[in-house]
C-alpha cells in the first residue's frame, strides 16, 4: 500500500511574516493577536490572504474584504505581503523535505504531497516519520506544518486539513466513515460554494450522505463534477505524487485576471489566449502534448485543476482551446474566478511518428483543415514580425 503525506504550512503568510519580524527583533508575534496579511484596502487585493488562529476567532476569513475584517476586530493588525519572502521560505521548506525523499508534487507555495512508501520502514510507523517532519521543521524554519497521512493525495489532503496548527493526522480507506462521513460536505476538497449550495438543495449536507447517493443523480445536477464529488466522499483519488522533474517537462501558462471572471464566456476568452500561447511555445519546441490540464483559483484562493489524455498529440490552438473548454466545462462551479491556466504534459517531439488507422483525418481531403492550417501559418508570420499580442483567435461564444 502507497503512503502518502501532504505537508500544509499553517497560515503560511502570515507564519512566514511573523519569523522574519522576530528573527528581526519584533516584540510581537503576529501568530499569537488578532492578525492578518493583506494589501491595500485601495486595491483590487485588498483582501485578507491568511489570518491568525486569534482573528478567525472574530469570524474572519480568508479571501474577504481587509474593510470587512478590521469591521470585526477593530483592533485587528494588519502586514502587507511580501512574496519574495514566501518563495525563499518555500524553497528552503522543499529542499528539507527532499532529504526524505525526492519523490515529492509541490502543488502551491506552502502545500505539496510527498511518497513516503519507501521510507515507512525507516520507522515505527507512517506517523512516526510525520512527526520527526512535523518537529524538524519547527526546529529548523521557527514554523509550524500539518501533516496528513493516507493512501492516496486525496484522503491525504483531507487529513491535513483536520484539527490546526501543528497537527499530524490520519485518513486511510478504512477511517474514512467515522472520520470523514460526518463533516459537513462544505468541508470535502473540490467542493464549491456553488456546489455545496446544489448538494443541499437535494437534501445533502454531510460528506458521508454525499458518499451513499446515486452518483448518476449527481452528475444530472453538476454534470461530471458531481461524479468527481462522488468520488471524493468515498476516498477514491490518485495515489501518483508527480515529481517536479515531469512537471518541467510541460509547457504551460496561466494568467491571474484584472477582475474576477463570473461567466463562461468570460473564462472562454482567457483561455483562448492561453491556448494560444501553449500552442505557440509548443510549436517552436518542435513538440507536442498528450496531456492537458486546466487550472482555476477562484476568489478566494482555492485552486482546482483536471486533466486529460489526448487521442493524439497536438500544438495546435484550436486543439488545446477545445479541450480547454471541455475540462473547464467539467472543472468549473459557477465561483467567480481569480486565475485561469493551461499546461501540457506528456510531449513527445513533432515529428515523432504515431500509429494511424485509416480514420484518421490525414487520410482524407478536408477542406476546413486545411483552411485552418494557412490561417495558422498566417497568424504565425504576423506574430513573429509584429509581436505575440498583436491578433488573437476569435472564440465563438455560441458554443456552449
Amino acid at each position: 500500500m502507497a503512503v502518502i503525506f501532504h505537508i500544509d504550512v499553517n497560515s503560511a503568510y502570515l507564519s512566514w511574516t511573523a519569523v522574519e519580524e522576530l528573527k528581526s527583533g519584533a516584540a510581537r508575534d503576529l501568530r499569537l493577536i488578532p492578525s492578518i496579511i493583506g494589501g491595500d484596502q485601495k486595491s483590487r487585493h485588498g483582501v485578507v490572504l491568511a489570518k491568525s488562529i486569534p482573528a478567525k476567532k472574530y469570524g474572519i476569513r480568508t479571501g474577504e474584504p481587509v474593510a470587512n475584517a478590521f469591521r470585526k476586530c477593530p483592533g485587528l493588525v494588519m502586514a502587507s505581503p511580501d512574496h519574495k519572502l514566501y518563495s525563499r521560505y518555500s524553497e528552503r521548506l522543499m529542499e528539507f523535505l527532499r532529504t526524505y525523499t525526492p519523490v515529492i508534487e509541490q502543488v502551491s507555495v506552502d502545500e505539496c504531497y510527498m511518497d513516503f512508501t519507501g521510507n515507512v520502514r525507516d520507522y515505527h510507523s507512517p506517523v512516526e516519520g510525520a512527526m520527526e517532519i512535523k518537529n524538524e521543521v519547527y526546529r529548523r524554519f521557527g514554523f509550524t506544518v500539518n501533516v496528513g497521512i493516507s493512501s492516496n493525495k486525496l484522503l491525504a489532503k483531507m487529513a491535513s486539513d483536520f484539527e490546526k496548527p501543528n497537527k499530524v493526522h490520519t485518513l486511510f480507506p478504512e477511517e474514512i466513515r467515522e472520520r470523514m462521513w460526518p463533516l459537513p460536505v462544505s468541508e470535502l476538497y473540490m467542493a464549491g460554494h456553488s456546489s455545496v449550495e446544489v448538494l443541499q438543495k437535494l437534501g445533502i449536507f454531510t460528506i458521508g450522505e454525499l458518499a451513499v447517493m446515486d452518483p448518476k443523480l449527481l452528475e444530472l445536477h453538476l454534470k461530471s463534477h458531481g461524479r468527481r464529488l462522488w468520488e471524493s466522499a468515498n476516498g477514491i483519488g490518485s495515489a501518483v505524487v508527480e515529481t517536479e522533474r515531469a512537471e518541467a517537462k510541460g509547457i504551460g501558462n496561466s494568467t491571474t485576471l484584472a477582475r474576477d471572471a463570473v461567466t463562461e464566456d468570460e473564462a472562454r476568452e482567457v483561455l483562448n489566449k492561453l491556448a494560444a500561447s501553449v500552442g505557440r511555445r509548443l510549436r517552436r519546441a518542435g513538440q507536442k502534448a498528450k496531456m492537458l490540464s486546466v487550472e482555476i483559483k477562484y476568489y478566494n484562493f482555492e485552486s482546482v485543476s483536471h486533466q486529460k489524455q489526448l487521442e493524439r498529440g497536438t500544438n495546435r490552438d484550436e486543439d488545446i482551446y477545445e479541450e480547454a473548454v471541455v475540462l473547464f466545462r467539467e472543472l468549473w462551479d459557477q465561483t467567480p474566478i481569480r486565475l485561469l491556466g493551461i499546461r501540457s504534459s506528456k510531449l513527445t517531439q513533432e515529428d515523432e511518428p504515431e500509429q494511424l488507422t485509416i480514420f484518421d483525418p490525414q487520410f482524407r481531403y478536408d477542406p476546413k483543415q486545411e483552411k485552418k492550417r494557412r490561417i495558422n501559418q498566417a497568424l504565425e508570420k504576423v506574430r513573429g514580425k509584429y509581436g505575440e499580442g498583436i491578433v488573437t483567435r476569435g472564440v465563438n461564444q455560441s458554443n456552449h
